[in-house]
């Protein structure tokens, strides 16, 4: 999406992806728990010998509880995802969308915005959105293809909705760069789920609140960032933190490396104080903000993880937690790349 360069730039609609993973997480957290309290009508079904290795995977993280198809269930999530959907929907249009004239639709190029990193965090919430809607998806019992592929396009197909509407907003724009990134997520999640039945490399995310000695980076920050900590947790792009964790038993079934060991490699960026350039205009188009002096460059980390679905439970409430959870990174210590040197740092998050 797109971002203008006033004061009142990066707002909510910018960082709507995140707003969209946000509440989806929370609707699936909700049936989950729902269903945890009501699943005894969940069979245990036998390992078929042809899917052996999928499946022992999917028991170790699942504690070999299958549900049978259940029509009922089917119109839950059904009703769920359209009603839940549709009014995070008619919020977001009521919030910022109706408050700006609308045009013939229209697309932009924001791919330099950034560093990209808005451009991760779509590709991440296109990846957690189609998984919260796979995992609803299987609690209905439908086959294996239907709830990926059903989870899978769900997710670009939430993101590509927003992008619609801000192609006829004379504010914003469709941007093919957006598009292709709720793309690059979703395709993520579908493909390790057709391919292997699990998630060996998934996409996680972490944040830290910025503070900095100069009062007007902060001031700046609190403008276009938001004051409060909820702002900056979504749309602080100084402080987000995207990571790609391999888990390596999963690769190498056969070596003793722990399962819910992995490696992980994370990027993120320093010194963003406008969407192309560290300056900013009020309505009036009057210069407010001008620091060509503050470098903005990108990060890159190495860092081990922790994948907690692989960490074994017979409590119920336990794994639905650590399912959840394991949409964060672990904090552990990084190796750094950044500003063309290397440093240590003894935890990232």
């Amino acid at each position: 999406m797109r971002s203008s360069s006033h004061l009142y730039s990066a707002s909510w609609a910018s960082h709507s992806c995140t707003y969209k993973a946000i509440c989806s997480f929370l609707f699936f957290l909700f049936c989950l728990t729902n269903l945890y309290a009501q699943d005894t009508t969940v069979v245990h079904y036998p390992v078929q010998k042809k899917h052996t290795a999928a499946n022992k995977s999917r028991d170790t993280a699942y504690n070999s509880n299958f549900y049978p198809y259940n029509k009922t269930r089917v119109k839950i999530v059904a009703l769920g995802n359209l009603v839940g959907y549709g009014g995070a929907m008619v919020g977001l249009y009521s919030a910022w969308y109706k408050d700006y004239p609308q045009t013939n639709f229209h697309a932009f190029n924001d791919i330099r915005e950034w560093n990209q990193i808005d451009k991760i965090g779509h590709a991440y919430s296109a990846y957690a959105e189609s998984k919260a809607s796979m995992e609803l998806w299987r609690w209905t019992g439908i086959s294996r293809k239907k709830r990926i592929w059903l989870g899978g396009l769900s997710g670009a197909f939430y993101q590509t909705v927003i992008e619609t509407l801000d192609g006829f907003s004379s504010e914003w724009g469709w941007s093919w760069g957006d598009f292709g990134a709720n793309i690059i997520g979703s395709g993520l999640f579908t493909a390790q789920e057709l391919a292997w039945d699990e998630q060996r490399i998934q996409f996680k995310w972490s944040f830290h609140r910025k503070h900095y000695a100069d009062a007007s980076l902060n001031k700046r920050s609190d403008d276009i960032f938001g004051k409060s900590s909820i702002e900056r947790f979504l749309k602080d792009y100084n402080g987000q933190t995207y990571w790609l964790s391999a888990n390596l038993g999963s690769f190498f079934p056969s070596s003793k490396i722990p399962a819910w060991l992995q490696i992980s490699v994370g990027t993120g960026s320093e010194g963003l104080f406008g969407a192309n350039e560290n300056t900013g205009l009020d309505k009036f188009g009057n210069v407010i903000f001008n620091r060509p002096d503050i470098k903005r460059y990108r990060q890159w980390y190495l860092a081990p993880d922790i994948d907690l679905t692989k960490i074994k439970t017979n409590k119920k409430a336990v794994r639905l937690v650590l399912d959840i959870l394991n949409i964060v990174k672990f904090p552990t210590p990084s190796l750094e790349f950044s500003n063309g040197r290397f440093r240590w740092n003894w935890v990232s998050f």
